[in-house]
Formats: C-alpha cells, structure tokens, sequence
C-alpha cells in the first residue's frame, strides 16, 4: 500500500500542471465566460458592456465555487487480482487511480468519499485516510454497492465489470436513478481482450468457483471477443442512457492517461482515451 501511495502521487503531481479545475458555471465571484442571451431569460441578466461591442446579446456568467462531494469506488474482489505477462494487477491500478484523482479533487476544492469505506472528506490526507480505509475494508463485492448520493453528487466506478451483463447494467441504472452524475471504467488486462490462450488450458474462478478445462483454447478465442463486444456495449448504452461517461483502460496503457481523461471529462459526458494499439484478435 505505500508503494501506490507513492506512485499515485507522483502521478497526480505529473498531470496536475496545465490544470485548470473542474470549472462549471454556477453562482459565484470570480468571471468564467460570456455565452449568447437566449429568448426568455431576464433582461437584467444581459451584459451591456460586452453586447454593445457586438450585434448580439451575451450574458455574464460566473464559475461556480460550492464544493460537492465525489464518490469514488475501485473494485476490490478477487478478480481484480489478474495480471499477464509483467503487468501488475487490475486492482492496484484502480487504486492508483482513484488515490490519484482524489488527490487532484482535493486540491481543487472537492470533497471525496468511498461508498460503504469512508465519509467525503476534503482532507490534505486523503490519500492516507482512503488507503487506510481500503486496508480494513471487509470482504467486497465485485459490483459497487447501492447508495443514495445527493444529486449534485459525481461517481467514479473503477473495475473490470466481469459480472453478468444484466446486473451491471441494473447497477449501473440504479446509482444513475438517484440523479448523480458519474463514469464507469472498465478496467482489463490486454489477454482479457486479445484471449492469446492456445492448446489445453485450465481456466479458474478468482472466487474458489468452477474451473473450466478446455481443449485447443484458440477456437474459442472469435466468440469469447464477440461476447465480450457485447458485454461491453450493453455497458455502454447503460451508462450512455442516463447521461454517464464509459471507457476502457487496459493496464498496459499510462495510467496518468486515464487520470487526465477523467480529471477533464467528469461532469461533461463520456471520457475521451486514446486508442491503444490494436494487438492480433483484440476487441476495438
């Protein structure tokens, strides 16, 4: 745990340069943008000053200041501890990830919390309180649990999503119910989208489940991609449907990639990654 510590902070200290906060319009001091008068908004609102140089009306409006709470949760079960090759594993990238972006948010005035592990705080030691949290935390679910977060609430869901397909998306559906804004991250190795398995290969549950023998693992590589396709979709249109963002960040990309991508996009919509680069068989 001290290690990713670390390593999230040396992320989060990377990318922080060049940003500008989570700026939002909304009622305070300080000057954000100018944007055209619409037809039924009071006269009062219109900035003559501005207007008086142009053949338009435009309104004045100013950055929105009130701290809000954001909800972070890394999936934590047993399936998150697969790696390949020399990858670490899902589950310490969805920690670095989170501590890193909870170090950004704090700094930039908002307050974090981890549903079921621990109260928003806007501490100068996030970072610790959350690692202690994760150390005592109980045994936890593969899907994030149901709470009820005020409106004005984000969430960031960080996990592989290896769950059936419907109870993903009725979790997905159920958090979003409640009027949060929020991003789902699926989180893979690269062989859980290539499947470069071949020859007789013995597949087992992370959770003491079945295991699965399976002869000349190679055929069943097409529709192992064409069900993960539509999982992944099904994800998607979820999330897309009650106006959350979706991604998918393999652990052989930078995660200050995935840190940038969500530190800009949170609150606008989907989260725009670079594609990775496309290997033998892989899903797109």
């Amino acid at each position: 745990m001290p290690r990713l510590v670390l390593e999230a902070r040396r992320i989060a200290s990377s990318v922080q340069h060049g940003l500008h906060g989570r700026r939002r319009v909304g009622t305070g001091e300080n000057f954000w943008q100018y944007r055209r008068f619409t037809d039924g908004e009071p006269a009062n609102r219109v900035d003559w000053r501005r207007s008086a140089r142009d053949d338009h009306l435009y309104v004045r409006e100013r950055e929105w200041e009130a701290a809000h709470t954001v909800w972070i949760w890394p999936n934590l079960s047993e399936s998150m501890d697969y790696s390949s090759a020399k990858l670490a594993p899902k589950r310490e990238r969805a920690l670095i990830i989170a501590f890193a972006l909870a170090e950004l948010l704090v700094k930039g005035g908002e307050r974090v919390g981890m549903p079921d592990l621990m109260r928003p705080s806007a501490s100068r030691r996030i970072v610790e309180r959350m690692a202690e949290a994760v150390l005592h935390a109980p045994a936890t679910p593969a899907l994030p649990p149901n709470f009820n977060p005020s409106p004005l609430s984000e969430i960031v869901l960080l996990g592989d999503f290896f769950s059936p397909t419907r109870q993903v998306c009725e979790r997905i559906s159920s958090l979003a119910g409640t009027g949060a804004h929020g991003q789902v991250v699926q989180i893979v190795d690269p062989s859980e989208e290539a499947f470069p398995f071949s020859g007789r290969i013995e597949f087992r549950s992370p959770s003491d489940g079945p295991t699965l023998t399976v002869g000349r693992a190679e055929t069943w590589r097409n529709d192992y991609q064409v069900r993960l396709a539509a999982h992944r979709a099904a994800m998607r249109a979820a999330a897309e449907h009650m106006g959350w963002g979706f991604a998918v960040h393999r652990t052989d990309r930078p995660a200050s990639e995935l840190l940038l991508a969500l530190h800009a996009r949170m609150g606008s919509g989907d989260i725009a990654l670079p594609t990775a680069p496309a290997e033998e068989g892989a899903t797109a």
